[in-house]
């Protein structure tokens, strides 16, 4: 792989860093120890600003390039999200977790990794005109740390033009990148439907109203939205993932829980769900002579590349992959991702970069492939040299 050589140099500085966060994993937006361990490094590299406690642990820092507009020109920006996952860690790795039930589980340990080695780089080069904002965010799994920068403005705040992330990728090949143009991954949404019947004895099922028929009714009814009333090319998942009720063989409970996701890219394919959903809760409701509640949660939007953007990140990471490991048109998935929120703020692209046969995400014995540290660290930086090139800029790193 064609890394950027002076950070191949820091590969194992890296591999140091990763591992040290891996064992002090954090959840949504309360990462003191990640916090701390980042804008710690970002200060030794010496960027110019560092701007912290953006939605509570997020910071974002400021490296200026060369020229006479430096501290004022285009600026881009690159994000890592840095949380963990309540998952108790099954890897035996010997830098496991230290916080009994959290784990790094989807790799931001190596997110955050990837954008410190291209920080280090950066600050330290500065081969590119204009600025770069490093943007570490806390609570992607979460409550969409993405958002919450996004509305305490830190795009405007920092002049930020546009946006780029990267997603490691377990079966992907190593240091191989997958992107697509336009839609990429899912809106997701989650819907609970609390049901109230009237509970009794087993043997006596005409005294009372039973919630365990209606909530059977009711998940078999939800899961013809799929199959009569979308169109079958409209990409489209709705599962009811739980159902709780009763506790002993003989007793019709009082009432009855349903939970469930939707994942849509068609904002009025999402809005036909939730009609639906409504529509169908409140009929079979009727008929079992139930009460029902229904909460439906509109989560995170669709990811949606930029297609000029894309074109050019899919470039760049063929200069460090080779053109034969960049999948440009790989198409969409059912996913979700809290970077969709930069996305409808500025335009960019979302990658996912290979890390090989391992685990996968949110799996308790995933662990992030060292080894692509350092590529992932080489596209952003590269992403930036040639999005705001200094004139003959020298390609050697």
């Amino acid at each position: 792989m064609p890394v950027v050589n002076r950070i191949a140099d820091y590969a194992d500085e890296m591999k140091t860093w990763r591992r040290h966060l891996h064992q002090i994993p954090e959840l949504a937006l309360d990462l003191p120890k990640t916090a701390a361990f980042v804008a710690e490094r970002l200060r030794e590299f010496g960027v110019d600003e560092l701007h912290e406690g953006i939605a509570t642990s997020g910071m974002v820092a400021i490296i200026n390039g060369q020229g006479s507009d430096a501290g004022d020109g285009p600026t881009i920006g690159l994000r890592a999200d840095m949380d963990a996952l309540p998952i108790p860690e099954e890897s035996g790795v010997d830098y496991v977790s230290g916080h009994a039930g959290n784990m790094h589980a989807c790799g931001h340990d190596g997110h955050t990794t990837m954008l410190l080695g291209a920080a280090k780089y950066l600050a330290e080069t500065r081969n590119f005109k204009g600025r770069v904002a490093l943007i570490f965010q806390p609570a992607e799994e979460a409550i969409g740390g993405a958002r919450i920068m996004v509305e305490e403005g830190i795009m405007e705040r920092f002049n930020i033009g546009e946006v780029y992330a990267l997603h490691n990728a377990p079966g992907l090949p190593v240091g191989a990148f997958a992107t697509t143009p336009g839609p990429l991954m899912a809106a997701v949404d989650t819907f609970h439907i609390h049901i109230q019947g009237v509970g009794g004895h087993g043997a006596m099922p005409h005294e009372t109203r039973d919630p365990v028929m209606a909530a059977c009714g009711m998940a078999q009814a939800i899961q013809t939205i799929v199959s009569r009333n979308h169109y079958a090319l409209d990409d489209l998942v709705v599962s009811v993932t739980q159902i709780h009720t009763g506790t002993v063989d003989n007793v019709i409970p009082d009432t009855a829980y349903i939970n469930g996701t939707v994942r849509t890219f068609d904002p009025r394919v999402q809005e036909m769900v939730m009609r639906r959903m409504k529509e169908i809760v409140a009929g079979q409701a009727a008929s079992y002579g139930v009460k029902a509640e229904l909460d439906y949660e509109v989560g995170y939007p669709a990811t949606i590349n930029d297609a000029s953007k894309t074109g050019f990140a899919a470039s760049v990471a063929g200069e460090v992959a080779g053109p034969e490991n960049v999948e440009a048109e790989a198409g969409r998935e059912m996913g979700a991702e809290d970077f969709s929120y930069m996305l409808q703020a500025r335009p960019g692209a979302y990658l996912f970069l290979g890390q090989g046969d391992s685990a996968g995400l949110h799996h308790p014995k995933y662990d992030f492939n060292d080894e692509i540290a350092p590529i992932g660290a080489s596209f952003f930086a590269r992403l930036v040299e040639r999005a705001q090139p200094m004139a003959q800029a020298s390609n050697d790193g």
